[in-house]
C-alpha cells in the first residue's frame, strides 16, 4: 500500500506575517489605539527626558563658548579669626602682572542703598547693591549694554550710574531717554541713569547691582577703595595655572584669605544638578512604558480568547503552530511599534516646543529616537509572547467547539 505524502505547509513571508498582524488591529481599531497609547506615553516621556537635557547642555555649551570659560573671579574670604577679609587697593594692577592674564578689572561694594524715590524707606533696597566700577569692566566680563551707554572716561567722575538687567527691572526702569534720563537715589545723592546692561550669566552679581564710577564713589558714597571682586581673563590653556597663583598674587600677605572661583564651573554644576530630575522623569517614563506593555499583553490575551474560531479555522486549513504564534506575536510587536513611533513623534514635538520657548537649539539624538521605537517593539514582543504561545497551543477541535 502506497503512503500518501501530505504537502508541507507553505512558509509565510514577512509581508504576509505583517498583513496578518495588521488585520487584528484593523478589526478592533479603538482597542488598538488605547493599547498603543500607554506605549506612546512612555516612549514620549523617555524621548523628551533624554532630548531636553541634551538641548539644554548644547545651549549651555554655546553660551559658554560665546561668553568664554577663561573668566576667573577673586573675592575676599575670611581671616583666621572668622572676620571678613579685604583685598588690597592694588589687587587689580597686581592681577594684570600675571603673564597669561589678558585683562583684569574689579568692582567695589560701597555699602550704599539705592532707591527709585526719596519716598521709599532707606532700608528698602530691593536686594540691590551699589558697586564702584571702572570703564574696562564691561570688556573683561564680555557684557553688552542693552540701552544707553556704559561708564566712560568722560562721565565716570560725575554722578551717573549704569544698571544691571535685574536692577533695572526691580527699579522699574526699562529705557533711557537721553533728553530726560531717569534718576535714582543712591545714599543721599541723586544719580543719573545712563545705561542698562544685558544679562550676564557669568556675573549674576552685576545683574543685581547699580554701577557708579570708582572715584565718584569715593567722593560721594564713602567708598574705601578696596575692591570686593576682581575679574580676570586668562589665556584658555593657562586658566588653571592662573587660578593657582591668583590668590597669592592679589594678597601676598594672606593668600588664604582670597577666594578664587570660575563662574563657568558654577553654570556647569547647575546643569549637572538638573540631570537628577531628568533621571527621575526617565524612571517615570519607564513605569509608563511598563504599564503600556501590560496593557498590550492584556489586549492580546483578550484577542486570543475572542478569536478562537479564527484560530481553529486556520489550524484546520493547515496553518502550523509556528504560523499562529507568528501572527499574534507580529500583531503585538506592530501594535507596540506604532505606539512607539507615535511616542517618538510626540517626544520630538515636546522637545522642540520646550527648546523653542527657552531659546535653546533643539537637539534630538538619533540613538534616542531609534531606541524609542526599538524599546517599544521589544516591549511588544515580550508582552505578546505568552498570548502568542497560548494561541498556538489551541487544538483545531477545541478552538472550533
Amino acid at each position: 500500500m502506497t503512503a500518501v505524502l501530505l504537502p508541507e505547509p507553505a512558509r509565510l513571508k514577512p509581508p504576509d506575517v505583517v498583513a496578518l498582524g495588521a488585520h487584528g488591529m484593523r478589526t478592533r481599531p479603538v482597542r488598538a489605539v488605547l493599547s498603543a497609547l500607554g506605549i506612546a506615553i512612555g516612549v514620549a516621556a523617555m524621548v523628551a527626558v533624554l532630548a531636553i537635557p541634551a538641548s539644554g547642555a548644547q545651549a549651555l555649551h554655546d553660551r559658554l563658548a560665546a561668553l568664554g570659560t577663561n573668566l576667573l573671579t577673586a573675592g575676599p574670604g575670611q581671616t583666621l579669626f572668622g572676620q571678613d577679609a579685604t583685598l588690597p587697593d592694588d589687587a587689580v594692577p597686581m592681577a594684570k602682572r600675571i603673564g597669561p592674564v589678558q585683562a583684569a578689572s574689579g568692582t567695589g561694594n560701597t555699602s550704599a542703598s539705592v532707591r527709585r524715590s526719596d519716598k521709599i524707606a532707606p532700608d528698602d533696597t530691593s536686594g540691590l547693591a551699589v558697586y564702584a566700577a571702572k570703564p574696562d569692566l564691561l570688556a573683561v566680563l564680555g557684557g553688552k549694554v542693552r540701552v544707553g551707554a556704559f561708564l566712560a572716561a568722560g562721565n565716570q567722575d560725575y554722578p551717573v550710574t549704569v544698571l544691571g538687567s535685574q536692577a533695572a527691572a526691580r527699579l522699574g526702569i526699562d529705557h533711557v531717554d537721553p533728553a530726560r534720563p531717569p534718576q535714582v537715589l543712591i545714599g543721599t545723592q541723586w544719580f543719573t541713569v545712563v545705561g542698562i546692561l544685558s544679562p550676564m550669566p557669568l556675573a549674576p552679581e552685576v545683574e543685581r547691582s547699580v554701577l557708579v564710577g570708582w572715584d565718584v564713589a569715593k567722593r560721594l558714597l564713602g567708598f574705601d577703595g578696596h575692591p570686593s571682586t576682581v575679574y580676570v581673563r586668562a589665556e584658555q590653556s593657562q586658566v588653571d595655572g592662573v587660578r593657582s597663583v591668583l590668590g597669592a598674587t592679589l594678597n601676598p600677605q594672606a593668600p588664604n584669605e582670597v577666594e578664587v572661583r570660575r563662574p563657568s564651573d558654577a553654570l556647569a554644576a547647575q546643569k549637572l544638578t538638573d540631570t537628577t530630575y531628568s533621571a527621575l522623569f526617565l524612571g517615570l517614563g519607564g513605569v509608563a512604558l511598563l504599564v503600556g506593555g501590560v496593557g498590550v499583553a492584556n489586549t492580546m490575551v483578550i484577542s486570543v480568547l475572542e478569536r478562537r474560531r479564527e484560530i481553529g479555522l486556520r489550524r484546520a486549513l493547515g496553518a502550523t503552530k509556528r504560523q499562529i504564534r507568528g501572527q499574534f506575536l507580529a500583531e503585538s510587536v506592530l501594535l507596540s511599534g506604532l505606539g512607539g513611533l507615535a511616542g517618538v513623534l510626540a517626544g520630538v514635538l515636546v522637545t522642540a516646543g520646550y527648546a523653542l520657548s527657552q531659546g535653546w537649539p533643539a537637539v534630538l539624538p538619533w540613538a534616542t529616537l531609534a531606541g524609542g521605537v526599538g524599546v517599544a517593539a521589544l516591549v511588544g514582543a515580550i508582552a505578546g509572547a505568552y498570548p502568542a504561545v497560548r494561541a498556538a497551543r489551541l487544538a483545531p477541535t477545541q478552538a472550533l467547539a
